[in-house]
C-alpha cells in the first residue's frame, strides 16, 4: 500500500476527528425561530412542529429566560395575529399594538443582550395570504409590495429590532430597506438579513400551520424560486449582496446545500446563514420517533452539512437542544 493511500491515523482519535471539521459548532452561530400570537398569556402546542409552541408577549420572560441563561444569543420573531383585521395590504403587520412589536419592546427590556431579529413578510397580515400587494387579476404588484415591505421593516427597526429579514422574495426589496434604514438614522444600527434563495419548498407545511400563511388561492412560485434554480439563485444571492444585505440567507437548508456552499463562494465576505425549515425538523423527528434513527445524532449530522457547505448562522427549532448538547 502506498504512504499517501494511509488517511486513518488522521482520525483515529476522537480529539483528531474534530480537527478535521474547517469550523466547530458553537451555540452563538444559531438563532431560533419564535412565533408571537396576539393573544398577550398564549402558550399553543404546535401539533405539527414537536416541542413548539405560539407563545404571547406575558409568556415570554419564562420562556426565554431559562434559554437565554443556557447561551441563547438571538432570535427571529414570526408574527402569528388571530384577532387583527387582514386587509389587502397588510396593514396591521406593523401595528405598534401587534404581536411582533410588542415582543421586540417586551424582549429588548427583559433581554438587554439579546439579537433580535425580526421576519418581515405580509403573508400572516394581508386577507388573501400572499406576501406582497396584488394586481386585480391576482399576480403580484411588486411597486407597492417593495414599498409596503420596506416600512414594515423600517417600523420594527424603530422598535428596537436588531435586525430584519425579508422573507417576501419581491424584486427589489433589499434596496429598498436599506435606503428606508439609512433614511429613518438606522442604516449603521440595524442588520439586513435577505432570504436571498428562498425556494418554493413542500418542506414549509408545518410552518404555515403555526402561522396561519397560507395563501388563500394559488401558490408562490412565482416569487419563490423554482426547486431546480441554481442560477437564478447564484444571481438572487449576487443581486441582494450588491442591493445592501448584510447577511445572505438560503432556505432550505437540507435540500439546498450547494446553494449554501454557492452563497459562500460567491459572498465570502457575508456572513452565510440558512433555515432549517419546518419540514425538515419535522422529518428529523419522524425518523427519529420511528427508529430510523437517534435524534440527537441525526440533529447534530443535519446541521454540521450546513456549516461544511459554508452556513456561519443557521435558523433552526433544534435551538434549544444545541443550547444543552453544545
Amino acid at each position: 500500500m502506498d504512504i499517501s493511500s494511509i488517511l486513518q491515523g488522521g482520525y483515529a482519535h476522537p480529539t483528531s476527528r474534530k480537527w478535521q471539521a474547517k469550523r466547530q459548532l458553537t451555540k452563538s452561530m444559531f438563532m431560533y425561530p419564535i412565533f408571537i400570537t396576539d393573544d398577550a398569556n398564549a402558550s399553543t402546542e404546535i401539533p405539527t412542529l414537536p416541542g413548539q409552541r405560539r407563545w404571547g408577549v406575558n409568556k415570554l420572560d419564562a420562556f426565554i429566560g431559562p434559554l437565554v441563561e443556557k447561551g441563547l444569543e438571538s432570535v427571529i420573531l414570526f408574527g402569528v395575529p388571530f384577532n387583527c383585521a387582514k386587509d389587502g395590504r397588510g396593514t396591521a403587520a406593523d401595528d405598534a399594538s401587534g404581536p411582533v412589536i410588542l415582543a421586540i419592546k417586551k424582549l429588548r427590556a427583559l433581554f438587554p443582550k439579546l439579537y433580535i431579529a425580526c421576519d418581515v413578510c405580509l403573508c400572516e397580515y394581508t386577507d388573501h395570504g400572499h406576501c406582497g400587494l396584488l394586481h386585480g387579476d391576482g399576480t403580484i404588484n411588486t411597486p407597492p409590495s417593495v414599498e409596503r415591505i420596506a416600512e414594515v421593516a423600517v417600523n420594527y427597526a424603530r422598535a428596537g429590532a436588531d435586525c430584519v429579514a425579508p422573507s417576501d422574495m419581491m424584486d427589489g426589496r433589499i434596496k429598498a430597506i436599506k435606503r428606508g434604514l439609512m433614511d429613518a438614522g438606522l442604516g449603521n444600527k440595524c442588520t439586513l438579513m435577505s432570504y436571498s434563495a428562498k425556494f418554493a419548498s413542500s418542506l414549509y407545511g408545518p410552518f404555515r400551520d403555526a402561522a396561519g400563511s397560507a395563501p388563500s388561492f394559488g401558490d408562490r412560485k412565482c416569487y419563490q424560486l423554482p426547486p431546480t434554480a441554481r442560477g437564478l439563485a447564484r444571481r438572487a444571492i449576487q443581486r441582494d449582496a450588491v442591493e445592501g444585505a448584510d447577511i445572505i440567507m438560503v432556505k432550505p437548508a437540507m435540500p439546498y446545500l450547494d446553494i449554501i456552499s454557492d452563497a459562500a463562494q460567491l459572498t465570502p465576505d457575508h456572513p452565510i446563514a440558512c433555515y432549517q425549515v419546518s419540514g425538515e425538523f419535522a422529518m428529523v423527528h419522524a425518523g427519529a420517533a420511528a427508529g430510523v434513527y437517534d435524534l440527537k445524532t441525526m440533529a447534530f449530522e443535519s446541521v454540521e452539512s450546513m456549516v461544511r457547505a459554508g452556513a456561519t448562522l443557521i435558523l433552526t427549532y433544534f435551538t434549544p437542544d444545541f443550547l444543552d448538547w453544545l
